[in-house]
């Protein structure tokens, strides 16, 4: 067991009774999981550094049991544990790591990523995705051939290095609370090799992406070689290289940066020169935190898109009954590029905003309107270009999709609409930083409606969520257009390179993520062409309406350059479009509502009731499994962490007891849950809160905390006429041996069955109370009985205490 706080892969459970508290009285909780002594003094001095408002006082009791008592600060008279602190606690920072905010736009992903479509298995309980924890599909994908001698040593050396030197690639995510990007100090760079005859090239694909990401294990890229060929003919295929990342954590170009350095490890012989990148992400979260945010948030108080815009390159249509998903390719011709660029460069304009002009004219026929319409869709800035020195060589996610908004009027000259568009992306490179999360934010509230009536029935709260008033930014069901510069190493490297007979081929995209935008993406190859790449989820665009809409695209942008008069319109353009049918989409389906309360399994009328408290990011899985292995008598509900406190009295009887319980974001929903539920006997017990692992781990510290806490059912009264004598419980105990007896061979030791009196707890039965061989997987229920002596190991008090701890 580690000293240094939580034991890698595993997961603490903290269990808390809401009680009224006195003013100034100390919050306790209970630690309970994989915690020794030394543990948990490192857990308590981290809080105790990071929250100085707060005392901190710790107890251990023994190995797995500690108590740990928060006092808030006298002035604050705080009630409530902060949502950081809470954090902190679930999921304490790992040794030598660093906490840092999450960007905005890496919210927006991460949530995305954490809240999956809901597969059957998982509906029961609220959650969904991947048995880790993280995101079962959302990721990225880039392979490229190995031209040249390989060295797999040298190449996973050379990896290795880059891992060790850049701190994004030791990166991790914590969403207990608010989301948080997780530095640690070490982490190992995940390289595997395949075998050209145990599987092809389309099945390592699919596997790759089925297996996903555990977004709170560091380590969100991976590397997977596919082997050359046997024989290494004329015909044979190179070995080939597939890097994968989380979308998250990476930018494309952020990836690119990664790739330079990593041909720099490998021409040096698998050791990459010099020590930690800086700058780095901790810097450019400092300078994020340092922007005054004055004048991006009135530029964007009246840029935000209006509700009527048209965001969709698609008409309304039925499921397409496909699903994953899919990318399309086609290339313009260095001369069509070109005459293309020459075009937008005679009116002022680079031909980026010709891009931008023929997908607007796109987004406009799919709406099927006449006159003038607002159309908005999602550009791709690199957020590199800002005024932190070093900033363009940080690898990480420093892009960001802002919505650009534009007024389509089919009469107005072309030149008009590619001016409005190139202007528009001028206003919003001023703050490249921003993100569809700060503007839904700084969006303008419209005026609050007035109060109903008074008078019978519920009354309806303020509604959370996005300004009202406000059309989508980016988000489901809109489009993203990005434009990406030249991606080449530098020549000097290459030529390192070329001296060992390396050649590093350009890297190309897979399929995008599924779920994501439509994405149209364009660069330039080396030959001078323009490369156009549209990446679709199946599920939302068919196939062949894909490929139209792909063609339509090419087909305006190759027509551009011969609409050289003044006034030709933005409509004789789409003239051209006439005969061809617009594509479909499939229609965008709301979300199905949460019940307010699901019976998970029944049972004794009169036991506790364990809630499960469901919140998006609580690890798929893990709650199916607590339900599966728990043995007990109570009855296990399902409620959802934003339902009223009034949901809970349906779960509730006379002489039962709530406890709230909940797996990472689960865990603070059910203390936020405790904390609006009004303190009256009978109701919530005790809350038992788990930090995120895989859907094992955390099952497993759910059911240690639960353990803790439960209570037997009282004992019905006997009925007269009808008497029976009541069945016996019993707990197993080891029997006492002496400590300095030497061990005696012969059969297994055995152990003796106590008779605890009448229960209706189940347990080991015995008529005559004969001696049973000792089972060491048993159960052990410790709250039954404290018949016989408690076997405690103190732990002398430390002779250390960290700033702000009081030993008790």
């Amino acid at each position: 067991m580690s000293s240094q706080g939580v034991p890698r892969g595993a997961v603490l459970a903290v269990v808390h009774e809401p009680v009224a508290l006195s003013p100034g009285g100390p919050l306790v909780l209970e630690l309970r999981g994989p915690l020794g002594p030394a543990d948990a003094e490192t857990v308590a001095a981290r809080l105790a550094q990071r929250h100085r408002a707060f005392g901190v006082a710790l107890d251990s009791h023994r190995p797995g049991h500690h108590t740990l008592r928060l006092t808030p600060p006298a002035a604050g008279g705080l009630a409530a544990l902060p949502a950081d602190l809470l954090a902190d606690l679930l999921a304490p920072p790992p040794p030598g790591g660093e906490i840092l905010p999450v960007t905005g736009h890496q919210q927006t992903l991460l949530r995305a990523a954490l809240t999956p479509a809901a597969t059957a298995t998982s509906t029961s309980t609220g959650t969904g995705g991947s048995s880790d924890g993280g995101d079962g599909g959302g990721v990225e994908q880039l392979y490229w051939d190995w031209s040249g001698p390989f060295d797999v040593a040298r190449f996973a050396a050379a990896w290795q290095s880059v891992v060790d030197r850049e701190c994004v690639l030791r990166a991790c995510f914590d969403w207990v609370a608010a989301p948080r990007l997780v530095l640690h100090a070490r982490a190992e760079a995940d390289i595997a090799v395949c075998s050209p005859a145990a599987v092809t090239w389309p099945q390592l694909l699919r596997r790759d992406r089925a297996r996903g990401f555990a977004l709170h294990r560091p380590g969100l890229l991976r590397l997977t070689l596919l082997a050359a060929e046997p024989g290494g003919g004329a015909g044979a295929a190179p070995p080939r290289v597939l890097l994968t990342y989380h979308p998250a954590l990476l930018d494309e170009r952020g990836v690119h940066l990664l790739l330079r350095e990593f041909y720099r490890a490998y021409a040096a012989g698998g050791v990459l020169p010099g020590g930690e990148r800086r700058p780095d992400l901790r810097d450019h979260a400092r300078w994020l935190a340092g922007q005054d945010t004055t004048a991006a948030r009135q530029f964007w108080a009246r840029a935000v898109p209006p509700p009527r815009a048209a965001t969709r390159p698609g008409r309304p249509g039925g499921a397409t009954g496909q699903s994953g998903p899919g990318v399309l390719h086609t290339r313009l011709r260095a001369p069509e590029t070109l005459r293309l660029r020459s075009w937008a460069a005679l009116r002022g304009a680079a031909e980026s905003s010709a891009l931008h002009l023929v997908w607007a004219l796109l987004l406009y026929r799919a709406a099927g309107v006449a006159g003038p319409l607002p159309v908005s869709f999602g550009v791709q800035l690199s957020g590199r270009d800002i005024a932190l020195p070093g900033a363009a060589g940080i690898p990480g996610l420093l892009d960001s999709p802002l919505p650009m908004t534009v007024t389509v009027d089919p009469a107005a000259p072309l030149a008009d609409l590619l001016h409005q568009v190139r202007d528009t992306l001028l206003d919003l490179a001023a703050y490249p930083w921003a993100s569809t999360e700060t503007i839904r934010a700084w969006a303008p509230r419209p005026p609050a409606a007035p109060a109903p009536a008074a008078g019978p029935g519920p009354v309806a709260g303020p509604v959370a969520g996005p300004a009202a008033g406000v059309g989508p930014l980016c988000g489901a069901g809109g489009t993203l257009v990005r434009f990406d510069g030249p991606l080449v190493l530098p020549k000097v490297l290459r030529g390192e390179l070329a001296a060992q007979g390396v050649h590093a081929d350009t890297p190309r995209n897979a399929a995008g993520a599924a779920g994501g935008p439509l994405t149209l993406a364009a660069r330039h190859d080396s030959a001078g062409g323009l490369v156009l790449g549209l990446f679709y989820d199946r599920a939302q665009l068919a196939d062949e309406d894909a490929a139209a809409l792909h063609s339509q695209c090419v087909r305006l942008l190759r027509a551009l350059p011969e609409f050289r008069q003044a006034q030709a319109s933005a409509g004789q353009l789409l003239d051209l479009l006439a005969r061809a049918a617009a594509p479909r989409m499939a229609r965008p389906v709301p979300p199905a509502p949460h019940p307010a309360l699901t019976v998970l399994r029944p049972g004794h009328p009169h036991a506790d009731v364990i809630c499960l408290v469901t919140a998006p990011g609580v690890p798929a899985g893990s709650y199916d499994l607590f339900v599966r292995g728990h043995r007990g008598p109570e009855e296990i509900v399902a409620v959802h962490g934003d339902g009223a406190p009034g949901v809970l009295h349906q779960a509730s009887g006379p002489g039962r007891r709530l406890v709230l319980c909940g797996c990472g974001p689960g865990g603070r929903a059910a203390y936020e849950l405790a904390q609006r539920t009004p303190h009256a006997p009978g109701m919530v017990s005790a809350v038992v809160m788990t930090g995120i692992g895989d859907a094992a781990a955390s099952a497993s510290a759910l059911a240690r905390g639960v353990r803790s806490v439960l209570t037997p059912p009282p004992e019905p009264a006997p009925r007269a006429g009808n008497w029976s004598p009541p069945r016996r419980a019993y707990v197993v105990r080891p029997l006492a041996v002496s400590p300095v007896a030497a061990p005696v061979p012969g059969p297994a030791p055995t152990t003796k069955i106590r008779d605890l009196g009448p229960s209706t707890n189940s347990g080991v039965e015995s008529a005559d109370g004969h001696v049973l061989p000792r089972d060491p997987h048993a159960p052990q229920r410790g709250r039954l009985s404290t018949a016989g002596p408690e076997r405690v190991r103190r732990f002398p008090r430390p002779t250390w205490i960290a700033p702000g701890i009081r030993n008790r």
